[in-house]
């Protein structure tokens, strides 16, 4: 699979094929690759983790192309899901999947998206104090190379059993 997914990415444009060199040299090759996306299931902490071809403009908290897709299994509730909407756009919220994805451009800005929605979730940040708190440690790691928790690693536990099949009305 090596060549073929090789081939595939030297036709990308720079930033989703530099990322995706950076996820190979990583996770190693993905399980499955098309012209227009590469993807690994259970890398690192990560669900899935889909890189696209094709780039989405995203402007929060800095103008940036949005590509790399990363899922992990999360039960969101109910009552939340308009705020974290409000919070970024370029969160998923799967309630029958019991996941949420996060699309970047950069791994640890999803570690960071998802550990910020952990916070509004657990009470610990409301919608506007977690925004700026995502865009000032954003800053921080893209301009000054600082870390932080939020972009290293995940800051709660791994969830499991996330799914949410719904209630049946009639069989």
């Amino acid at each position: 699979m090596n060549e073929p997914v090789n081939q595939i990415i030297n036709n990308w444009e720079n930033k989703p094929q530099e990322t995706a060199r950076k996820l190979i040299d990583k996770y190693g090759y993905p399980q499955e690759a098309t012209m227009s996306k590469l993807i690994w299931y259970n890398n690192g902490p990560w669900k899935r983790t889909i890189i696209h071809r094709d780039t989405i403009p995203h402007n929060f908290p800095h103008p940036h192309p949005d590509f790399l897709e990363q899922t992990i299994d999360y039960e969101v509730p109910l009552h939340l899901y308009d705020n974290l909407a409000v919070f970024d756009g370029s969160l998923t919220i799967d309630r029958t999947k019991g996941e949420v994805t996060s699309m970047c451009d950069q791994e640890a800005m999803n570690m960071l998206s998802i550990n910020v929605l952990n916070d509004i979730v657990n009470g610990r940040r409301d919608v506007q104090v977690a925004k700026m708190f995502l865009a000032q440690t954003a800053y921080m790691y893209i301009n000054m190379g600082v870390t932080s928790p939020y972009t290293e690693g995940f800051t709660f536990p791994k969830q499991h059993n996330t799914q949410d099949p719904g209630i049946m009305y009639f069989e």
